[in-house]
């Protein structure tokens, strides 16, 4: 029995060391999450300004805004490139599975060359029989998705933004995990060849101000500056949500985990209960049997 105690207040307090853990660990996500959260929101300024600057381009390229959108080649006639988006954390669940089978399906059987972000995506994506070109290091905060930005930039042999409008060019996809709700959803992006459709809204909406703008360098030299703008902006806006996502499924997985350890010491808290009143009841069972064992010899007497 003392035995049987023993080891339940031992189990007793490894569980409420575990589940002051869990809980710094839950405070960590959810403080992450906020980070990342904030980061893309102020993004969504600067985000705004590269679109406008890109709309008064094509619009001094195009003025009357009827150009003509040729067809989009088909995939299978041009390299695609991938980014994959993972984490090289644990206790994410299926993060980085859902995000590689997700890219798996979409690319199909095109010529895709992909690139990993995470050690873990990487290995994932060699289980599935795919060779990475690259693998880049994930960002451990907002200050340094800058320079994994600029690392893929760099890195990745993407077409010259001034044929980036080109149906024939490259292709480039990202693939990452969105936060949606309590969670995240997986999603994909195609940033080059620049969607037809996408420019020409671009070119068609209004100056925000009276003073309307004109172009006064090279046309195509600021429209190539404009572009990689653009891609700066939504490969910092995955890299950002990315990262949001995977302190979203981490918190999740404390959450339970915190909801599982709190059950698990309710039990063992009514096990110690049990346990030490049976040893306090047997105790005073033998008190009282060995008091009526003497009680016969206490109450007899000498005879005379």
């Amino acid at each position: 029995m003392a035995t049987t105690i023993t080891a339940l207040r031992r189990q007793i307090s490894s569980a409420g060391d575990l589940k002051s853990v869990v809980r710094v660990m839950k405070a960590s996500a959810a403080s992450a999450i906020g980070q990342y959260e904030r980061s893309v929101a102020a993004l969504a300024d600067y985000a705004r300004t590269v679109e406008l600057g890109l709309g008064v381009c094509l619009r001094a390229i195009d003025p009357a805004g009827i150009r003509a959108w040729p067809p989009e080649a088909r995939a299978e006639d041009r390299t695609v490139h991938a980014v994959v988006f993972g984490s090289d954390q644990g206790l994410v669940g299926r993060f980085n599975d859902e995000v590689v089978d997700y890219a798996i399906a979409q690319v199909g059987s095109s010529a895709v060359k992909v690139w990993a972000v995470g050690e873990r995506v990487h290995e994932r994506l060699l289980d599935a029989g795919i060779a990475p070109e690259g693998v880049f290091a994930v960002p451990g905060s907002v200050q340094h998705i800058t320079q994994l930005v600029g690392q893929v930039l760099q890195t990745v042999p993407i077409a010259d933004s001034a044929a980036a409008r080109a149906p024939q060019s490259a292709t480039l996809m990202l693939f990452y995990n969105r936060p949606s709700g309590n969670g995240y959803s997986t999603v994909s992006q195609r940033l080059l060849p620049l969607d037809g459709h996408w420019e020409h809204a671009l070119a068609q909406q209004a100056w925000p101000t009276p003073q309307l703008p004109d172009v006064l360098s090279a046309n195509t030299q600021t429209l190539r500056a404009f572009v990689r703008e653009h891609l700066f902006v939504s490969l910092f806006r995955a890299s950002a949500e990315s990262l949001a996502s995977e302190n979203a499924s981490r918190l999740a997985a404390m959450q339970r985990a915190d909801r599982n350890i709190g059950e698990r010491l309710q039990d063992l808290d009514a096990t110690y209960h049990r346990l030490r009143q049976a040893g306090i009841d047997e105790e005073l069972f033998d008190v009282i049997s060995g008091f009526d064992a003497l009680s016969p010899n206490a109450d007899a007497g000498p005879q005379g």
